[in-house]
């Protein structure tokens, strides 16, 4: 080989080796990045989507302007499991709960957590069809006893709160009628609670008839 063919050679390995130098730590970066955007609008416990991730959504709902709703579910006696069966049970009760809040069918859109044990499940539809989601959400949790570490079975119930949407009403405003329609289902014992913009929440029983109209409990 000639000595300028082989110099030649050397400097086009030094370019190559340069950009293979360059590359990686760009695609490491666009992996790091990639876990981030994800972990950002993800609960690490249960994968669902986050507080962040609902917030986002929500607001994209509104600006369509279709009908759509929020449901948000809270676990009753949640603390108890914790103190009984220890904090890793608590966490396989959240994963549970999230695994079949998922399985519920259109016009369910989105089933997130917010913190703790609420979650929060966004519906497009009328509020027929968002009320009709709201019983199937409860019914899907409480629909058998969950499986948690030790093989322990514990009974799973909630209370189920929900509210729909109205032109020129935002986000925000939606997520407090939901929390205000979910408190008023648990502090008065009952399945679902349906919020009502001009007058009291209305308590819904499981088989989806009123049951009573009371002013709804501040949290």
């Amino acid at each position: 080989m000639s000595p300028i063919l082989q110099s030649v050679l050397t400097a086009a390995g030094g370019v190559l080796a340069g950009l293979a130098a360059a590359v990686l730590p760009l695609w490491a970066l666009a992996r790091a990045l990639r876990i981030a955007r994800h972990q950002a609008g993800h609960d690490d416990t249960t994968g669902l989507p986050n507080r962040r991730a609902l917030v986002t959504a929500l607001r994209s709902a509104v600006a369509e302007r279709r009908p759509f709703g929020l449901i948000l579910l809270d676990l009753d006696q949640f603390k108890a499991v914790n103190d009984t069966y220890g904090h890793e049970a608590g966490n396989d009760l959240l994963t549970i709960v999230g695994q079949r809040l998922t399985t519920l069918p259109v016009p369910a859109r989105l089933a997130a957590r917010l913190s703790g044990d609420e979650f929060a499940v966004l519906v497009h539809g009328d509020p027929d069809q968002v009320g009709a989601a709201a019983q199937l959400a409860a019914s899907v949790i409480e629909s058998e006893p969950a499986a948690v570490s030790d093989g322990v079975a514990v009974t799973v119930r909630a209370s189920v709160g929900y509210t729909t949407s109205r032109l020129g009403v935002p986000a925000w405003t939606l997520l407090r009628e939901a929390d205000e329609a979910m408190y008023h289902a648990k502090g008065h014992r009952v399945g679902v609670s349906r919020y009502h913009p001009t007058s009291a929440a209305t308590v819904m029983r499981f088989d989806g008839h009123p049951q009573a109209q009371r002013c709804r409990d501040r949290r």
